[in-house]
């Protein structure tokens, strides 16, 4: 039998908040270890309870801004092992590109409308728990606005096409150059030039990275 996974919410509306507590107590797998209500709060909860996942609002207080971006940044070299869930009421691609920047693994992004359906919140939640990636289709959507043809990843040689497709499972460039017996400084050249043939400029309004990936992932979904 696996370990329970533990979640830790931070929301500050009540209604929400109560509403992914209900959701959550449904899945006899999941055990919710604690709520805050602030970005403050929240650091002083992961502390004490190191969760398997957090989720969080993107706004919280005391700024009401991307509290939840930030908390998902921090939580990179703090508590590296812990997944994080941002819920949001709008696809924003920029808020997407901040949490998944550094990485996508064991990261999820996903309206709150989606909490109402609680078969769909307690599968993103084991999902992430195991590492995996979780991006509501309107976010997906809004990152892949601009068309492009999918004709646009045959620009890539063959080793370009696999460093791209290792990005996707969310490695960092050291675990990258480690799998495909490449240095770290041969994978950074290599994910220039995917950038450059894919179109991505460093002014991009995403981030190049997570655009990348999603490019490789949204073809190989339709292939």
């Amino acid at each position: 039998m696996s370990d329970p996974i533990s979640v830790l919410i931070a929301e500050d509306s009540l209604l929400v908040r109560d509403s992914v507590c209900r959701a959550l107590s449904t899945d006899p797998d999941v055990t919710v270890v604690g709520a805050a209500e602030d970005y403050d709060t929240t650091i002083e909860l992961v502390e004490k309870h190191q969760p398997t996942v957090l989720v969080t609002d993107v706004r919280m207080p005391p700024t009401s801004t991307d509290e939840g971006i930030r908390l998902a940044r921090w939580m990179r070299t703090a508590h590296p092992d812990t997944g994080v869930i941002v819920l949001s009421q709008y696809a924003d691609p920029s808020y997407a590109a901040g949490l998944l920047d550094g990485g996508t693994a064991a990261r999820g992004y996903l309206l709150k409308e989606r909490v109402s359906h609680f078969d769909q919140l307690s599968e993103a939640v084991h999902q992430v728990a195991a590492g995996g990636t979780v991006l509501d289709p309107l976010v997906v959507e809004a990152l892949l606005a601009q068309p492009r043809s999918a004709a646009t990843l045959g620009r890539l040689t063959p080793r370009e096409a696999e460093v791209l497709a290792e990005l996707a499972t969310g490695l960092s460039n050291r675990t990258v150059a480690n799998r495909l017996v490449l240095s770290q400084r041969a994978v950074e050249k290599h994910i220039n030039s995917i950038f450059a043939k894919l179109g991505l400029t460093i002014d991009d309004s995403v981030d190049r990275r997570v655009k990348a990936v999603l490019m490789f992932l949204d073809d190989h979904a339709t292939a």
